[in-house]
C-alpha cells in the first residue's frame, strides 16, 4: 500500500471527524445546547439513563452530569422519572418535544448515510464497519491519553 493512499485515507477519515463536528455544532445551535448536553442528549435517544451511568458512558464527573441533567430538564429536553424497577434511583429520558426535534435534525442523515452504504458490498460493508470501530477505539484512547497529560 502506498504512503500516498495512506495519507488520503487519514486526510478523509479527519475531514469526515470535521464534517461530523460541523453537524454536531449545528445541532446544537437548533437544540439550543452546548456540546456536553448534546453528548448528553445522544446518549439518552437510546433509551432512558440512570445519571451514574451516563456520567460513565459521557466521560463526565456525576457533578457535571447531574449540571447537564438540570439544565436539560429546565429547558424541556428531559425528564427524570423514579426508576419503576428500582424507586431508589432515577432515569432521565427524552422528552416527546425533544425525540421530534433530535429525529428532525438526525433522522435525515442516518437515512442519508443508509444509501451512501447501499452503494457498497458486504465485504466492503465489513471492512468499512472494521475501520470505524478501531477508529473510534483509537480516538476514545487519545482523548483518555489527552486527558492524563499536564494541564
Amino acid at each position: 500500500m502506498s504512503k500516498q493512499l495512506r495519507d488520503e485515507a487519514a486526510r478523509a477519515a479527519a475531514d469526515f471527524g470535521a464534517a461530523t463536528d460541523v453537524v454536531d455544532e449545528a445541532a446544537a445551535t437548533v437544540l439550543g445546547v452546548n456540546r456536553t448536553d448534546l453528548r448528553i442528549l445522544g446518549l439518552v435517544a437510546t433509551g432512558a439513563w440512570s445519571a451514574t451511568a451516563l456520567a460513565e458512558a459521557a466521560k463526565l464527573s456525576p457533578a457535571a452530569t447531574s449540571t447537564a441533567i438540570q439544565r436539560l430538564v429546565a429547558t424541556g429536553h428531559l425528564t427524570r422519572t423514579v426508576d419503576p424497577n428500582d424507586r431508589r434511583r432515577a432515569v432521565v429520558a427524552l422528552t416527546p418535544r425533544a425525540e421530534k426535534l433530535i429525529e428532525s435534525i438526525y433522522g435525515p442523515i442516518e437515512r442519508a448515510g443508509h444509501r451512501v452504504l447501499a452503494r457498497y458490498s458486504t465485504d466492503e460493508l465489513t471492512l468499512i464497519t472494521d475501520f470505524l470501530r478501531r477508529g473510534i477505539d483509537l480516538q476514545l484512547a487519545e482523548a483518555d491519553r489527552i486527558r492524563a497529560l499536564p494541564g
